[in-house]
């Protein structure tokens, strides 16, 4: 079949079904609490050449939703804006030139991709000049339908529902980014994981474990310490009980850890540092208690370790994090489900830590 064919048949598909002129959508219109989130309609996308129109079927959040929403990560961010990086979706609609995906496939598009294809190549991809976020640097999630570059999409084939799999793109990604690339996580290793019951603990947690590591994981609560034991942590320490500098040292023979993935940042970060063992690494992956650290630098010089920053994934990292879903070495975390209309509570409830896993907004149900 020719191009022509398919793009003459990929027309008349997208046209026996055109698109609603409007659609609803969570949109930020100012920085601030979690009431700045309106639920407003606005005009449904239209696919331009070599984009989709997905169906959004679930959003995920993220704890990064929750820094923009506030203004404290991107405060130059252009308004209005709709958050929202992970999303799970039907293709409705096809721009012109798209041959790589059907209508009626469910996909999942990408956390991160380049808008320019001379980019695509570029290792990390996120240095590349043309490197975007969805919710980040272009329109996200939080709404019933979504434009995408069709490229940068892959075909759902999880076998999990589509609550489950929208918890999965930017955590999945980017977990196995700090975890097997930048924190060189082996097998045998003993990880020490920050803030385990998390949307990205959770996932630290059992990308480590499938890489054949031991891991302790810091809590702050008994029903948190029982959800990352189902995760497969290894050990659980509760940070407002016990001194988790002490817990992994005895854990480890004295030695420390091998690898921490900090998700927490602040002025746990030299807590962090100091139960790792001497010529370890440490990566840092979040900032939930504050952006900034303090640390004794001779300690660090004398004992020779590491610390490395992590955000973004590229698009190997997710699918080998997707194979390890489809083995059922890596479940999905989901927690809750809210209607799109009750975003504001969903965000109100993980400023407040108050989530095991991930929260995941449904767009077409109230």
């Amino acid at each position: 079949m020719s191009t022509a064919t398919i793009q003459e048949r990929t027309t008349r598909t997208s046209q026996a079904n055109p698109l609603p002129k409007t659609m609803k959508a969570v949109v930020l219109h100012r920085f601030g609490n979690p009431d700045v989130l309106q639920f407003e309609e606005i005009d449904t996308p239209q696919p331009k050449p070599g984009y989709i129109v997905i169906k959004i079927l679930a959003a995920g959040l993220n704890r990064l939703d929750h820094f923009l929403r506030e203004g404290s990560v991107m405060p130059n961010l252009p308004l209005p804006h709709i958050l929202g990086v992970d999303a799970v979706g039907e293709v409705v609609a096809l721009g012109e030139g798209v041959t790589n995906v059907q209508i009626g496939e469910r996909v999942i598009p990408a956390a991160g991709f380049t808008l320019n294809e001379k980019d695509d190549k570029n290792r990390p991809l996120a240095g590349s000049p043309s490197f975007v976020v969805p919710g980040v640097h272009i329109r996200g999630s939080y709404a019933q339908y979504m434009e995408v570059p069709a490229r940068w999409t892959v075909k759902d084939d999880t076998g999990l529902s589509p609550a489950e799999a929208a918890t999965l793109p930017v955590v999945l990604g980017t977990s196995v980014r700090a975890v097997k690339q930048v924190g060189e996580v082996k097998a045998g290793n003993k990880v020490l994981v920050t803030a385990g019951a998390s949307g990205s603990g959770s996932m630290h947690i059992q990308i480590a474990k499938a890489l054949g590591a031991q891991v302790a994981a810091t809590v702050r609560d008994g029903v948190k310490g029982d959800f990352v034991k189902t995760l497969g942590a290894d050990l659980v320490i509760n940070t407002r009980k016990e001194d988790v500098v002490e817990r992994v040292k005895a854990w480890s023979g004295g030695q420390g850890a091998d690898v921490a993935i900090d998700n927490v940042g602040g002025s746990e970060l030299a807590k962090t540092i100091e139960a790792v063992r001497p010529f370890g690494l440490v990566v840092a992956y979040g900032f939930t208690a504050g952006a900034e650290a303090t640390i004794n630098v001779r300690n660090f010089f004398f004992t020779q370790k590491q610390l490395r920053g992590t955000i973004f994934a590229d698009p190997e990292d997710l699918r080998w994090g997707l194979e390890q879903v489809r083995t059922g070495r890596i479940k999905a975390a989901l927690d809750r489900i809210f209607p799109l209309n009750r975003a504001a509570e969903a965000h109100r409830l993980l400023a407040d830590n108050q989530v095991k896993g991930n929260f995941v907004l449904l767009p077409w149900e109230e």
